[in-house]
This record gives structure tokens, sequence and C-alpha cells, in this order.
């Protein structure tokens, strides 16, 4: 899907045309807008070209299927990222937040002014998604929905461009996470954080948010219509069993079976007010084990090697004791991220020391440590908090 080129001729789709909001049944791509819709919607289409524009796309398959494998590139260190994800990290905050009073007052909204705040999430994540990962750790219990929708935000970004989606994707897969839960914001508070189980009618009315969202995304004409899509369907199972219409696996689109993954990665991460938040590695067994059934499963797998076992920001305790910060995942190591030790092994606060516990070039006779469990943020007194506190500190010196 992510190799298709103008001039193609788009012979079949792997739905009816009908599910997908092109002209034309059977059409040759005269430009990448179409190519877009495509990606978008399906997860592979039958092409007709000549056999010489065909082969050089052929021999770029199996570096696409490589990526997967592969961390996320990175052009700029943790340090040097981190002061922009926090700038960026802040005005899409505000934006949630404005949007949120906008809908409150039943105000119009101006969802068009995202994109360009999204694009700004996307450089960051393209120079170092770890910085954007570590602000997304720092988390509000009371903020959940809007805190929410940033993070998903920038995890479909991240996991657009870990599955190789071109660059033009990642603005709207960006966008679909942010707005996804829209309709949420018009859900009565009282059932959105009620400190108990819901009962079938609170249900009905909380899983209603998908279609509010869907109404208030569709009702401005200058959004892409797969953001709408997106919010309606971001529920909907392989299975057949999701809501709000029970699709069958052929008819979600592929944006939506991307962002479902991330929304349940991040909702069972995160603390509510009735509720604390799992480990990364619950949910990444939670996921795991639902995949083929509620989620799609090839993406499932990709994103457990994107996040690893101990994403980003996680803070664990190694073999040797000592306490790190997890700095950067390898999908080919899950449980040997690349870290930066905070404590040694008796708990005392050391100069920060980066150690990839993957590598292979320990010194004769010393073995890499391995992590022996994840701690909760704060434990013996070191916290994903301070340490980004720390780094601002010394590139706001550096600064001046």
């Amino acid at each position: 899907m992510d190799l298709l080129q103008p001039g193609m001729r788009i012979v079949s789709l792997d739905r009816p045309w009908t599910q997908v909001p092109v002209l034309f049944q059977g059409f040759t791509l005269s430009d990448d807008s179409q190519a877009q819709i495509l990606r978008q919607y399906c997860e592979w289409v039958l092409v007709e070209d000549e056999e010489k524009r065909l082969i050089p796309v052929l021999d770029q398959i199996s570096a696409l299927k490589r990526r997967t494998t592969e961390p996320l590139p990175e052009t700029r260190s943790l340090q040097q990222e981190l002061p922009r994800a926090q700038a960026t990290w802040s005005r899409t905050q505000a934006f949630v937040e404005e949007v949120t009073r906008q809908i409150e007052a039943g105000n119009d909204l101006n969802l068009q002014s995202a994109r360009p705040i999204i694009r700004e999430c996307v450089d960051s994540v393209k120079a170092n998604a770890s910085a954007m990962f570590w602000m997304s750790r720092i988390k509000s219990r009371d903020a959940y929905t809007a805190e929410h929708c940033l993070r998903v935000a920038i995890f479909c970004v991240a996991f657009a461009r870990f599955l190789g989606m071109p660059d033009e994707d990642l603005e709207t897969v960006g966008m679909c996470g942010l707005l996804h839960d829209l309709g949420k914001l018009k859900v009565p508070d009282e059932i959105l954080n009620k400190p108990g189980a819901l009962t079938p009618e609170e249900h009905s009315i909380m899983r209603r948010h998908t279609t509010l969202g869907y109404e208030l995304l569709r009702a401005d004409p200058h959004l892409d219509p797969i953001i709408s899509d997106v919010s309606c369907h971001h529920h909907e199972r392989m299975d057949g069993r999701g809501y709000p219409k029970q699709l069958a696996e052929w008819q979600i689109s592929r944006f939506a079976r991307l962002v479902s993954i991330v929304d349940a990665f991040d909702a069972i991460t995160s603390d509510r007010s009735y509720r604390d938040g799992l480990p990364a590695s619950d949910a990444i067994r939670i996921l795991f084990r639902n995949r083929g059934q509620q989620f799609d499963a090839t993406m499932v797998e990709a994103f457990i090697r994107m996040v690893g076992v101990y994403p980003p920001g996680s803070l664990v305790e190694l073999s040797t004791g000592e306490v790190a910060i997890v700095l950067a995942t390898h999908p080919g190591r899950k449980l040997k991220p690349r870290v930066e030790i905070l404590l040694d092994r008796d708990k005392r606060a050391v100069a920060p020391r980066v150690v990839d516990l993957g590598s292979t070039g320990s010194e004769p006779g010393q073995g890499t440590p391995g992590i022996a469990q994840p701690l909760p943020d704060g434990a013996f007194g070191a916290s994903l908090r301070d340490r980004i506190k720390q780094l601002m500190a010394v590139a706001d010196k550096n600064a001046s």
C-alpha cells in the first residue's frame, strides 16, 4: 500500500469500491492524493502497470518489511529534542483544552487549526520519538480525556512511521489520533468518570461517543473523511463484535485499525478517576492475547516491536541493583532497551550513564546487565519528571 505511485492502474481493492471515497471503480492513479485515500482505508490493492515500472517498486517491499525490525531512526539526541518536544506537547495540549471549552460552550469548532500543531508533533517524532514518548508518560489522572487524545496522536504518528507509511500520511494519522475521542466530550461527566461499573444504560450512552464524534467531525468540510471514519470505527473489532456497527474485518479501515491499538494501549496503562493504570508489560500481553479477535494481528505484533516490553520513559531496576530510565527500544531486543542509569546498586544518585543492554560489546568477563523488574515512577526517589527537568535545565544553560 505504501508503495503506490501515480500512473499505476488500480484493478481491485480488499473491500467493495463503495467502502472507499473514490469516484471511479478501476482507475489510474493521477496524483498522490488518490493513493493517500487508498492507503488510509485499504490493507492491499491489486494494480496493473508496465513490468519495467513495477520491478523497482516490488524490490522495495523487502526493505519496507525490514522497517519493523529496526529502531525508529533518530536525527537528534534525546537531550537535544526534549525542549522542542516539551514546547510542542504544551501547544497541542492547549489546543485540546480549547476544543474542550468550545464544545462545552456549544460553539463552532476550528479543527483544521490542529494540522499545523500535529505537523510540529510529526517533526519532533521524526527527530527523536523517545522525547515525545517521555512527555507522554507524564500523566494527570484528572485530565484523562484531553491527555489521552494527545498521547494517542503521538503514538499513532510514531507507529505509522515505524510501519513505513509515507511522510504525507503521518499528519493525517496524527489528526485521527488527536480527534478520535472527540465525542467523549459530549458524554456526561458523571458517566465518563464514574468511579464504578457502568449500568447497561450508561454503557449504551458511553458507546455513543463514537457516533457523536463522527457527527462533529463530519460537519467540518475541511477535514479529511478518514478522520471522521476513525472516530466512528475505532471500537470495531476484527471478529465483528465491536461497536457501533459491528463491522466485519474487511470493513474496518487501515487507519481505524491502527488507532484502535494505540487507543487501547494508552487506556490500559493510564490512571483513571476510578482505577490505576496497568504496567505496559500487562497492556502488551492484553493486546497480544486479543490479536486477530479485537485487533489486527499483524499491526499488534508490529506495535509490540516498536514500544518494547519497557517503553521509553519507564523506570527499571537492573540485575546489578542499579536503577535506570529507558531511553529507547530496539524491535529485535524487546527485553534489552537502551537505558540511562540514575542510581547505583545502593540506590544512591550517580552521574547519569547510558548503557545499551542489547550491546554485545562488553569487556571480557563483564556481561551486560539485564532488567530485573519494572519500577513505578518515583521509586527510590527517581522520577521521569525530575529527569526531564534536569535535562531541560542543561538545555536552557547551553542556550544562554
